[in-house]
């Protein structure tokens, strides 16, 4: 067994007493480190699953666990290619895949994480790691068409590192990685999707038509939960967003905007004029 499947093999034993709960597994598949491993550990978790959703659970080292390879780099150091070229198609769907296994990272670590919530919060984490993985497998079987493997291109760590900022703030986490990142999602693939289309690509087309369509749910997600917790603060989730943005360093939003998908995933007509600022 190889020290990577040994590392896994420790970080996914179940604790006592906790073998099927939600978030001890979810934390469990988080601290897996190859993709394989971790989507099935993920696919693994059924939606019915008992949550302690008051239980503390220290942070183990080492999270989250993820293969040696894309060596993860600064985003200058990436490469630009032509999406018309197979080499430059690779690319860009390494960096989609790229998105969507550190997606299913979130998922996990928005479930083990934060404790108090109610069990729907949960149960709504855990169906969009069911799907970020999906989306990944789909991704990883067509960049394998175009012989390449995940972890063949470098990539960057972005969206994991609004991850450590956020760690101690959920309403933070929600704001900037659901209603900011992923939302920024929302507004690239339709021309992600279309370049796809123009070079003759009709399965990686088709690919981005199903993340959009579920990546409005999980946005929609965040945006549930986001006001929920304002609530529960007493806050304005308008007025908010900006505070928490600018503590936590989020860049400042620009257009174009995907202003249906955005309507779909539960921003409100405030939400959507404040895009474009005062």
């Amino acid at each position: 067994m190889t020290a990577d499947r040994q590392a896994d093999a420790a970080g996914a034993q179940e604790p006592a007493g906790q073998e099927r709960e939600m978030r001890a597994l979810a934390l469990q598949a988080l601290a897996l480190r190859g993709w394989d491993e971790k989507t099935a550990a993920v696919a693994a978790i059924p939606a019915g699953a008992p949550v302690d959703a008051q239980r503390e659970i220290a942070e183990p080292p080492g999270l989250p666990g993820r293969p040696d390879a894309p060596a993860l780099v600064s985003p200058t150091r990436l490469e630009r290619r032509a999406v018309g070229t197979r080499e430059g198609r690779a690319a860009l769907l390494h960096a989609l895949a790229h998105i969507e296994f550190n997606a299913v990272n979130l998922a996990l670590d928005a479930i083990w994480r934060f404790a108090g919530m109610p069990p729907d919060y949960y149960r709504d984490w855990l169906r969009v790691a069911h799907e970020e993985a999906r989306h990944f497998e789909l991704l990883r079987s067509h960049l394998a068409g175009l012989g390449h493997a995940y972890g063949d291109f470098p990539a960057h760590d972005g969206l994991w590192e609004t991850a450590r900022r956020t760690r101690g703030d959920l309403l933070a986490r929600l704001a900037l990685v659901p209603r900011t990142l992923e939302a920024r999602g929302l507004d690239a693939s339709p021309a992600i999707r279309d370049k796809l289309a123009r070079v003759g690509d009709a399965g990686g087309a088709a690919i981005l038509d199903v993340i959009l369509r579920d990546e409005i749910g999980h946005v929609a997600i965040g945006n549930r939960w986001y006001k929920w917790l304002c609530r529960e603060r007493g806050l304005d989730p308008l007025a908010a967003y900006p505070e928490l943005a600018q503590r936590y360093g989020a860049a400042r939003l620009k257009g174009p905007f995907n202003l249906a998908a955005r309507r779909a995933a539960g921003f409100d007509e405030d939400e959507l004029r404040a895009l474009s600022g005062p």
